[in-house]
Formats: C-alpha cells, sequence, structure tokens
C-alpha cells in the first residue's frame, strides 16, 4: 500500500509487527524537486508502543495479514474485556488499557464489533463508525432557547459524555460518532 494511500485506521507491517496507523500529517516539499512527506503515527498491535513512520508518497508498506472475526460484547472485568466469536463461541480475552478508546462506545447488544486476528492472538479490536446510546442524565431544557443552537453536556448509558442540542432530554438515544465522540443526531 503506498503512502499516499494509506488512511487513518489501516493496519500495516512495519518492522516485522502489524501496526494500525492513528494519524498522518502531510509535509509538503519546500523546494522544486523535493518529494511529499507522508508522517504517520501508528501503534504496534503486538507491543502496545507508538510507532513513528516517515515515508515518501511512492514508498509503500505491505498491508498486514490477519483475521477479523465478528464477536459479541460479553463482560469486563477490572483488568480485561471478554468477547464471543459469533461463529465458533471461542472467547477473547483483551486487555482494558489496550481498548480503553473503544470501551466508552461499547454496550453489550452492540452489532458488528470485531476482533483483529494476528498469529492466533487476538491484538485489536475495532468497532462501527456510529454507535447508538441512550441519555441518562442531562439538565432539563429551559423554555424559549429552542431557537438558537446551543449545546449541553449530556452522560449517557457508558459513562460518555457529549455535547448535545438543548432540547434533548433523559431517555432519549443518540447515535454518536466513535472516531470524534461528536452528537451526530437522534437514534
Amino acid at each position: 500500500m503506498n503512502a499516499k494511500d494509506m488512511k487513518r485506521g489501516a493496519i500495516v507491517v512495519y518492522n516485522g509487527a502489524p501496526c494500525m496507523i492513528e494519524g498522518i500529517n502531510v509535509q509538503s516539499p519546500s523546494a522544486r524537486g523535493a518529494a511529499t512527506l507522508y508522517k504517520f503515527r501508528a501503534r504496534n498491535l503486538v507491543s502496545k508502543q507508538k510507532v513513528d513512520i516517515v515515508l515518501k508518497g511512492t514508498e509503500s508498506l505491505d498491508e498486514a495479514d490477519f483475521q477479523r472475526r465478528e464477536v459479541k460484547f460479553l463482560y469486563s472485568d477490572p483488568d480485561r474485556a471478554h468477547f464471543m466469536d459469533n461463529g465458533d463461541y471461542e472467547q477473547y480475552a483483551i486487555d482494558l488499557a489496550d481498548v480503553r478508546d473503544e470501551m466508552p462506545y461499547i454496550t453489550e447488544p452492540l452489532e458488528g464489533i470485531r476482533v483483529l486476528i494476528y498469529n492466533d492472538e487476538c491484538v485489536a479490536i475495532e468497532i462501527p463508525t456510529a454507535v447508538d446510546l441512550k441519555v441518562t442524565r442531562c439538565d432539563p431544557a429551559a423554555r424559549g432557547n429552542s431557537a438558537t443552537s446551543r449545546s449541553k453536556p449530556a452522560t449517557l448509558e457508558t459513562g460518555l459524555t457529549v455535547q448535545v442540542p438543548e432540547y434533548l432530554e433523559e431517555g432519549e438515544t443518540v447515535r454518536v460518532d466513535t472516531r470524534t465522540g461528536d452528537f451526530l443526531g437522534r437514534a
């Protein structure tokens, strides 16, 4: 995969290990004939360390060879999150520190969760880009403020706090973007 074609979330092989691209910075050349540099911030999925990768636009890395398996979230204990394969009912446990960014969006009935299996080991999870969560706590809507587009903080069923429009009330279900944590709309 060429550096110019890599996107956030892509998994490539770097130094013999699978790495997930978490951030991209493009540096344009300042001189004629110089190449555009692509600076990637990635996370090694085996060692869990951050890795900085710098490539020219025409340089490439191989895509990682791994399996994606559909799973269902079972439960979490103080150290690990537990998932069950929908096909063969095998269970996978992942350290909570490795999935701390995804856990605020995961509920038991959530569909579309996938684990990434590399060398028979579960190395990461993927969640849908948008999830529906119920509002458990927020301030009541003020009368007469519906003409302006003001927002207020709302606490969702997983403990996540997002900014929602002022007209929303407790008990409503909202759709949240899992990449940014932003409110997308009512569900």
